[in-house]
């Protein structure tokens, strides 16, 4: 995973950055952890610079999390749940987790879509009840863009201050990635026979 992500930074340069991160909030398990840190690592090395790194990184990341954001506002609320329903038993989403965690949103809207921005994870399902509860759109951004800025700041920080450091780093990143995914997996399999979601 690593090694791809470098050699598609290292040719695309904030292009590819952007599209990365945007991939990331569409599609999760590319982790951000990966990509901001290796920008930031590129600008100490003058390949980039540090601040249009952040602003690439923000842009993608804010427009796939806007994604999620209207695409739960077109698709309304009976009919996820309906989906859920249907579809709950692979999903491993059960009707009563759902309005759990909608029930937590309505109480913190604002604070949940801030800091939700910058949790593994949650960055990108933060989304999702922000659309349900019909949050302003400008406000949804604001809030996202903010906990988004601090999050891809740290990360291209992290990067950045390594410097040198970043090659050893990555010598074991890429193991540590794979163990990670192959742990999500696994944990998919025991949720999916355990019959979570299952009514």
């Amino acid at each position: 995973m690593f090694d791809w992500l470098a050699g598609i930074v290292e040719q695309g340069g904030y292009v590819a950055i952007a599209f990365l991160m945007l991939l990331e909030n569409v599609f999760p398990p590319i982790p951000s952890e990966l990509i901001m840190p290796l920008g930031g690592y590129l600008a100490q090395q003058g390949t980039l610079n540090p601040v249009l790194v952040v602003i690439a990184g923000s842009i993608g990341s804010l427009a796939g999390t806007t994604l999620w954001y209207y695409g739960a506002r077109k698709l309304n609320r009976d009919r996820v749940y309906a989906l859920i329903d249907r579809h709950g038993w692979w999903l491993t989403v059960t009707r009563e987790g759902m309005e759990k965690a909608e029930e937590r949103f309505k109480r913190h809207q604002g604070a949940a879509v801030f800091w939700g921005r910058m949790l593994p994870a949650i960055r990108t399902l933060i989304s999702v009840p922000a659309g349900f509860a019909r949050m302003s759109l400008w406000r949804f951004l604001a809030l996202s863009m903010a906990g988004t800025i601090i999050w891809v700041s740290l990360l291209t920080a992290a990067g950045y201050l390594l410097g040198t450091q970043y090659d050893k780093v990555s010598g074991w990143i890429n193991p540590v990635t794979n163990v990670l995914f192959g742990a999500l997996a696994v944990l998919y399999v025991v949720r999916l026979l355990r019959g979570k979601g299952r009514k």
